[in-house]
């Protein structure tokens, strides 16, 4: 199924939360537009953005009379109305094992790389060790988990929990968290930059 009219996707081009989105789209061969939201100077605060989400976050997208907003949850609309079921299986086990990715995507991997990133790219005011601490967990995590064999985080396919985990995880070194300590992780990370059409986050200067 294809959308009747290019879906609108307000990011910011460093932003994982947006990537995720637009990776997703780029692999579904989905039309979109891309709509410049300029974060530095606070765009996602005003009126105009705000109705569209109340949280004052990107991404957003619209897609004809749908507006949604939290970059998973796009995820799953964008695989349920455009995806084949592999992107997120039908079975509850399977379905099931994706949602502790992308509950594990807005949480450990945005309070671990995601915020060691922000701190190096945007000078945030986060604990840079805490966040960095919190990414060696996660990232011994995920090394564990696909040290099992697995070539995707769930089932023997790519689904959306290999692309909601993936933005932040692969940009860890613009935080100053180095992935070289993690074979398996980096060769996932291999795996989802060789699927067709992937499509690349801007890249940023690596943290020392």
């Amino acid at each position: 199924m294809q959308s009747a009219q290019p879906i609108r996707l307000y990011g910011f081009p460093l932003s994982g939360h947006s990537h995720r989105v637009e990776l997703f789209l780029s692999l579904l061969d989905l039309p979109y537009e891309f709509i410049y939201v300029d974060l530095p100077n606070q765009a996602q605060k005003e009126a105009a953005f705000l109705a569209r989400n109340p949280r004052g976050q990107v991404p957003v997208i619209e897609d004809g009379d749908v507006t949604l907003y939290d970059s998973t949850a796009i995820l799953v609309y964008l695989a349920k109305r455009y995806g084949n079921s592999g992107w997120l299986p039908d079975d509850a086990t399977n379905a099931a094992k994706v949602q502790q990715f992308l509950s594990l995507a807005s949480g450990e991997v945005l309070e671990g790389p995601g915020k060691a990133r922000l701190v190096k790219l945007f000078n945030a005011p986060h604990d840079y060790e805490l966040a960095k601490r919190k990414a060696a967990t996660l990232l011994q995590l995920l090394e564990t988990h696909l040290g099992g064999g697995r070539s995707f985080l769930v089932g023997t396919h790519p689904t959306i929990a290999d692309i909601a985990c993936y933005s932040y995880v692969a940009h860890a070194p613009e935080g100053g968290v180095s992935l070289a300590p993690y074979p398996q992780l980096r060769a996932w990370i291999a795996r989802v930059e060789s699927l067709r059409n992937f499509l690349p986050m801007q890249a940023s200067p690596i943290a020392a």
